[in-house]
């Protein structure tokens, strides 16, 4: 009996180290334009930029720091439809903002309600108001929070984006 319950901690030890090393590469970010696959979701972060301001004119709105517009493609591999949250954003020091809920101005904004069905893929843009800097995109599989699966994309400085 001794004998079982050594070799039990032996494999519960390797599942928790191997769990470790799985929630560390899960950390590593993946480039703009890599199809990341999150739990039954894969992203693809297309392109980020920078604005002074969104839409035209009097109904132009004017961010706190900068806006950043994320466009991506989100595809639902699994055979449940999911339900999108908002992502969010993290800087070097690992302070997080919530992309905003607010799309006015943001051309093929995704919307707040984003329903993805089994084999479909949805597109458009989100809206961060941050200041200049890189960022990591935190992607989830939209599960409960004690299960949720991450990735990240780094989100580059692009000198000379638009509104720059």
């Amino acid at each position: 009996m001794n004998r079982f319950a050594s070799s039990i901690s032996i494999l519960s030890a390797a599942l928790l180290l191997g769990c470790g090393a799985q929630e560390k590469a899960s950390k590593t970010p993946h480039a703009m334009g890599e199809r990341v696959q999150v739990g039954p979701l894969v992203y693809t972060v297309l392109e980020a930029d920078w604005e002074n301001e969104l839409g035209d004119g009097a109904n132009a709105r004017i961010p706190k720091n900068r806006f950043l517009v994320v466009r991506l493609t989100v595809q639902n591999a699994g055979s449940k439809e999911v339900t999108l949250p908002l992502l969010t954003l993290e800087d070097e020091k690992k302070q997080e903002t919530l992309e905003l809920d607010n799309g006015q101005g943001v051309e093929d904004w995704m919307g707040l309600l984003r329903h993805v069905a089994p084999a479909n893929t949805i597109q458009g843009r989100i809206v961060f108001d941050v200041p200049v800097a890189p960022y990591q995109l935190r992607l989830t599989d939209a599960a409960e929070l004690e299960n949720e699966r991450t990735a990240y994309v780094s989100i580059p400085l692009k000198l000379g984006s638009p509104g720059q």
